[in-house]
This record gives structure tokens, sequence and C-alpha cells, in this order.
């Protein structure tokens, strides 16, 4: 007869413990916005939102949170890092209108002898304390054992003297963080598991931290091992290298765990994932598993066959379970089969003949590390076939770029749309965004939308040369759809005007 599957509660910690990211400091209505959808898209069990006493800022984003919150009757999800500080935490969190405290106590001998210097059983009165008087003001709380991992490896006596204090104490969760990110996947499995074994009838949760790279790895053992919750944040973000990181550790636990299941919506984790990149300022890697711009990327013409041919580079780690596409790049590595994809894709056909030229010429301008979009290849068919079936139906046809200190930014634009010309004006925040008001203007009158501007990325070779070649990428969204367009010129404006008409006849 078959198991049902074990429940593991994900606990998101993006707001509290991934804004110590170096530089990140969200906003209020920012920090909102991501726990509603943490909570409503994403579907994560639960989130930690801020630290207590912090700042005016973090205390208005709270009650931001849990007003909401309480209104969808979701505040038990809710959770704020809590000191041992008497009732100044409580207090606060009763302005702040939270209902579970994660108090963060030591978990290890070494921090409790000569950061508190403290006796054990002085720290376990004092905890006790808080606890209770928590509990008094209805609150719920969880405990943190800050440093346990340390603890595990020097002082487990103290760990066990601690946690033995702990079953009997009105707790719903112990929570035992890697605080520096020094286990290997070995030790999380023998110490989680014999805490597990020694206190069968407490929640654990495994709080892990990615200094060596292993936080998913040891995210997956520790839930092996028996941990009832795990702490993730989106993109990894956190303190140093950052915490075990969201989509990753999902997609392991549901790929290689059935034993186990998450509430987790796969499909939304993209989508969250860049709206924090956003806000946050810092930019996921390209190389970032199941997030990153490249994941789901095909490079080498042999893979690019090979998924012609049965799927034969395919794995569980499909990119449509991430409401994400599988992509074939365009470079010196690229076969006929990379190229053939991205024609399909246009729904353009050429010859054995046609194709082999055009295969050479992308390798060629990949050899000269230049970026090759699906959007240049009816431009590199055009020069090579010199085919006139390919014509450009909008045209740029002249524009004026204006920048002047204490005025914004103002462009007058003219554009020819089926040989009709359309001419307007409008400001922006930058040069290249007053362009786009002024497009949208003419495109408005058409009765036509232009796709949404996804990214914007800018490349000037190294050695300060100031006539440099810029080459700006940009990435559209339309119709559910993503595609880029490339343009390239020694002014950084120009170059992504000549981007946009790209993108302009391609639509």
């Amino acid at each position: 007869m078959a198991h049902a599957a074990r429940h593991i509660e994900i606990m998101d910690t993006t707001l509290r413990d991934g804004e110590q990211t170096s530089g990140v400091s969200f906003s209020p209505q920012e920090k909102l916005t991501i726990a509603q959808l943490l909570l409503t898209e994403l579907n994560v069990d639960r989130i930690e939102i801020a630290s207590a006493r912090v700042s005016e800022g973090e205390l208005e984003a709270v009650k931001a949170i849990t007003t909401w919150a309480k209104a969808n009757d979701l505040l038990d999800r809710i959770e704020v890092l809590t000191f041992v500080d008497g009732d100044v935490s409580i207090q606060w969190m009763k302005e702040a209108g939270a209902k579970v405290m994660n108090l963060l106590t030591k978990g290890s001998l070494n921090h409790l002898t000569h950061q508190l210097r403290k006796k054990p059983e002085q720290h376990f009165e004092e905890v006790a304390a808080v606890i209770a008087l928590g509990r008094k003001n209805g609150l719920d709380c969880n405990v943190y054992l800050e440093d346990w991992s340390n603890g595990m490896r020097h002082s487990r006596e103290y760990v066990f003297q601690y946690l033995d204090f702990l079953q009997h104490q009105p707790v719903k969760r112990i929570m035992l963080p890697d605080t520096l990110g020094i286990l290997i996947p070995s030790e999380v499995t023998e110490y989680i598991g014999a805490i597990v074994q020694r206190y069968p009838g407490l929640h654990f949760d495994f709080h892990a931290h990615n200094d060596y790279d292993l936080g998913t790895a040891n995210v997956l053992e520790g839930v092996k091992a028996g941990a009832h919750g795990i702490h993730l944040t989106v993109n990894g973000m956190g303190e140093r290298a950052g915490n075990a990181p969201l989509a990753s550790a999902v997609a392991v636990l549901n790929d290689f765990l059935p034993s186990v299941k998450t509430s987790v919506n796969e499909a939304s984790l993209y989508r969250v994932s860049k709206l924090v990149e956003t806000f946050s300022g810092v930019r996921i890697p390209a190389n970032k598993p199941v997030v990153g711009e490249n994941v789901f990327t095909q490079t080498a013409g042999i893979h690019a066959d090979g998924d012609k041919k049965n799927n034969l580079y395919f794995s569980d780690l499909m990119p449509e379970r991430f409401a994400r596409q599988r992509k074939y790049a365009l470079g010196k590595t690229s076969g006929k089969a990379n190229i053939e994809n991205n024609l399909a894709q246009l729904g353009i056909q050429l010859s054995e003949a046609d194709l082999k030229l055009v295969t050479q010429r992308i390798i060629e301008l990949g050899d000269r590390k230049e970026v090759v979009t699906q959007a240049d290849l009816p431009y590199i068919i055009a020069d090579i076939l010199d085919s006139k079936a390919i014509q450009e139906k909008v045209r740029i046809e002249d524009y004026v770029l204006t920048h002047a200190k204490s005025l914004h930014p103002s462009v007058a634009v003219k554009v020819s749309i089926d040989g009709e010309l359309f001419e307007e004006h409008a400001q922006g925040d930058g040069q290249y965004d007053a362009f786009m008001n002024a497009l949208k203007k003419v495109y408005k009158r058409q009765k036509l939308e232009l796709p949404t501007l996804v990214d914007y990325a800018v490349r000037i070779p190294p050695g300060g040369k100031t006539d440099a070649l810029c080459e700006t990428v940009i990435t559209w969204a339309a119709h559910n759809k993503e595609f880029k367009t490339r343009g390239l010129d020694s002014d950084q404006t120009v170059s992504a005007i000549k981007a946009t008409q790209k993108m302009l006849n391609l639509i």
C-alpha cells in the first residue's frame, strides 16, 4: 500500500534574510508586492518578512503586509524575527500587527559564552520568560538556534541540553540554521538525523546558507534526514554568498524525493524571480539553475540536433514546468539544427545550400564575439542572399534627441509605416525612454500596441575608447513569447533605436 507523501513546509525569508544582501533595501510597497506573490501565486507555506526594531520604514512595511494578510486570512503565515530583549520585540510585534515571532537564541556554546557572556541556565531562563510573555500577548513562537551548525560540531552536549529544555516550552517550531554555511551534506544528514530521532515529537526547520555553494545539496539531505521545513530565498539572496535558492531547492525536492511534496507552484517561480531581480537591483546570473537566462538554451549544434532526434538532450528539468521555453543560441558553435530551429520560429525556410551559407556567416560573427539574436536572421539572410523578399515595412526615418540640464530629455521622431509618415514628440526619464514614449503615440494613432520591454543589455568592448561600437540587446515580450533584437552603433541610444526598429518590423 502506497504511503502519502510527507509535506515539507517552505518558509521563504527573502524579505528578512534575503534583504541582508549587500546594497539591497526593499521599499514598503515592494515588500507588500513580494509578500502577496509569495503567498498567493507561489503558495509558499510561510514567509519571514522582517526583523523587529530595525527601522521606522521596516515597521511601516510590516504593518502594510499584516493588514493585507489579516484581511485575507493569512496572518498566521507571516513571521518576524525577534530577540531575547524582555518585552521590547513583543511590543514592536503588537504595534506591527504580527502574530508569529521567530525568536533568535544561541545554538552554540561559543556564541553563548563569548557574545552573551552567559551560562546556559541563565540564557534558558531568559528565553522562557520571552516565550511566556509572547504567549500572554497572543503571539505564537518559533525558536532559532543561531550558529546551530557550529554548536553540533563543537558543543553538541549544549545543543541537546538546550533542546531538552525547549521540548517543554510552548513553541511551534525549532529552527536549525547553518548560520555561516559551513556544513557539508554528510554532516547535515548526521546532525538532523540525530536530532529528529531523539525528539520525534518536535517540528524542526533547516535553514541553509550557501557559502560553499552547497545550499541546495544540504537542503536535500536535511529533508531526507527528517527535517519538517526548510528556509529558502528567491534567487538565493542573503548575506555573503546568500541562502539556499527557492527555485533550485523546490525543483530538486520534486524530482529526487518522491516521498515528499511541497505546496509551491513551479510555474510561478520564474515570474517571481524576475520581479525580485527588478526590485532588488541584483541581476540573476545567466547560468543560475531554473531561473537564469541561459539554463534552457542549447548552444552547441550537436545538442540541437539531438533534440530533434528523440529528444536526446532533454531531462526532467523541462522549461515548460517553469513557464519558460527552450531556446537555441546563435554563435560560433551553432550548427545547422540550431539555425533551423530559429528559422522555423520565424516561419522561414531555406534550401540546404542557402542554409549552409547562413550558418557560415553566423559562425564568422560568433568568432568576432558579436551577439547574434533570432531577430538578426532575416537581415543576415538578406545580406547573404540579396533577397528582395525581406522588406522593412517600418522605418525610423528621422529623430532629434534633446538632453539639457534640469530639463526632461525629449525626442521628436518621424516614422514610416507601410509608406505612410507619422511624426510625434515626447519627453521621458532618458533619451531612449522619450523615444519609446513618442513611438507609443504613433502606434496608438494606428490602434496598435507595442511589446513590453523586458530587459535592456548594453555591451561595450573594454579598452576605454570613446568611439567604441556599443551593442544593445533588448528583450521584448508579446503574446506570451519573448524575443530579442540587437542594435550596433557608437552611440548607445542610437544602437537601442536600431534594435527597436528591428522589433517594429518583427511584430
